[in-house]
């Protein structure tokens, strides 16, 4: 009889026995971080994604950076992955120092970076698959599913010090996955269309099987009971086939939070970490206190996660820790959690980092931001023109919604030095405005 499923999907394990019976939750320092991020290789004339990361790749000698660069899916997607962190200051140092080398790297070879969580205009059908076992075996159990996946994200590990505790963690860290999304949201294009979503990438990857929310499990060993059964039923080869916007990381003892957008300017990334730790190490000492961690219904939930992916930071939320009747602004939930986990975040020396979450990050279309255009564009004007959220009229109809969107566009990353903290770094320049001029033949907004 034929077998239903490929037996390429079915191989061995790094954890064998069972993926996730051998963790490392509790064999380290709790709280620590680690941050991954998906970068864009880009044309430096047309700005469309080229195929070109095993020839980056191939430049990568210092054993400093051989283990944190990767391939992924696509060979148009560079993902860099920071060594263990202890506070948002030192994430705040590597990301910088990783972002300026693979900038130095595609410059060798005449390409740029980019980082947000869709390409603009770049169709998933001119990708080639990275040539990984890894990744044939994907292609091959999902199809048009992992073909479609031209995404780039952006994933939070915090390690935690018992496997118990960290299935607690998972349940009450749901509630604020709408922030996350949020706060992260730079996805408004897909295939040259504005969506009319701020993170297109969300929908996107919500086709993907054991994806989106996760479940609440009672225990770690209802959670091991249940990825067993998917491991030895052929479905999955391990846990890392398991893709919900939080998931427990036992291999590296960590909750891993992976429902972000990649973001652009490193130090949203820093600010988006600080948060997600601070949070963390908040449910952590409500555990050992042995209070009622918060837990609301998946459909609850779920429901914020949609608002946050299609208005970005002016999503109206239900507020489920008190049950108000009308919903709230996304920034204020923002800033009432900060407020309440103020003094864990000072513990983790991250308070700094993180203040900027309360205003909107530089991936949200409604902030306030200078666009530049490149000296070859026929609309150059003889300054930077700057859009703020006050020329944009609310409820005024859906031109003024669809086009609020247009504005958040990818950014390049760029090498070089920046004066004050983490003193690496500038801060990247916009991805010209010629971008839009590939979108359906128009030309660049005027301002």
């Amino acid at each position: 009889m034929k077998q239903l499923y490929p037996p390429s999907i079915t191989g061995e394990s790094f954890a064998a026995g069972g993926s996730v019976l051998e963790h490392r939750y509790g064999q380290g320092d709790p709280f620590t971080l680690g941050v991954e991020e998906e970068y864009m290789l880009l044309d430096p004339e047309s700005f469309d994604l080229v195929q070109h990361v095993d020839t980056v790749l191939s430049r990568v000698h210092e054993e400093e950076f051989v283990q944190r660069i990767t391939p992924e899916l696509m060979q148009s997607v560079l993902e860099i992955s920071t060594p263990v962190c202890h506070t948002a200051g030192d994430v705040d140092g590597e990301l910088r120092k990783l972002r300026a080398y693979v900038v130095q790297l595609a410059a060798k070879e005449s390409l740029r970076v980019g980082s947000a969580g869709t390409h603009p205009f770049s169709l998933f059908e001119r990708q080639r698959i990275t040539a990984r076992d890894r990744y044939r075996a994907l292609v091959d159990q999902l199809q048009y599913v992992a073909r479609r996946e031209l995404i780039f994200g952006m994933h939070v590990h915090v390690a935690v010090d018992g496997p118990e505790k960290a299935i607690s963690l998972l349940g009450a860290m749901l509630n604020h996955l709408g922030d996350l999304l949020a706060l992260s949201a730079s996805s408004p294009f897909w295939r040259g269309e504005l969506t009319g979503l701020h993170s297109t990438r969300q929908m996107v990857f919500a086709a993907f099987p054991r994806s989106g929310v996760p479940p609440r499990f009672a225990n770690y060993d209802e959670y091991a009971t249940v990825v067993g059964q998917l491991e030895k039923t052929g479905c999955i080869a391990d846990y890392t086939h398991i893709w919900w916007d939080i998931r427990p990381h036992p291999k590296w003892g960590t909750l891993e939070v992976r429902i972000m957008d990649a973001v652009t300017r490193v130090e949203d990334a820093v600010a988006i970490a600080a948060y997600i730790q601070a949070l963390v190490k908040r449910y952590s000492d409500e555990y050992d206190a042995k209070q009622a961690l918060p837990s609301f219904h998946r459909m609850l939930v779920t429901e914020n996660k949609w608002l946050a992916g299609r208005y970005g930071l002016e999503a109206p939320l239900m507020d489920l820790p008190t049950g108000r009747r009308n919903r709230v602004p996304v920034a204020q939930l923002i800033r009432r959690t900060r407020a309440s986990s103020a003094p864990t975040a000072s513990s983790r020396g991250s308070r700094r980092s993180w203040r900027a979450e309360t205003a909107p990050t530089a991936s949200d279309a409604s902030t306030t931001r200078t666009a530049t255009w490149p000296r070859s564009s026929t609309r150059s004007p003889t300054r930077p023109r700057t859009w703020t959220s006050s020329r944009w009229p609310r409820d005024r109809g859906r031109r003024a919604s669809a086009e609020r969107p247009r504005l958040a566009l990818a950014r390049l990353l760029s090498p070089g030095a920046r004066p004050g903290a983490g003193g690496q770094g500038p801060p990247a320049p916009l991805l010209p405005l010629r971008l839009v001029e590939h979108l359906n033949g128009r030309d660049a907004p005027s301002a």
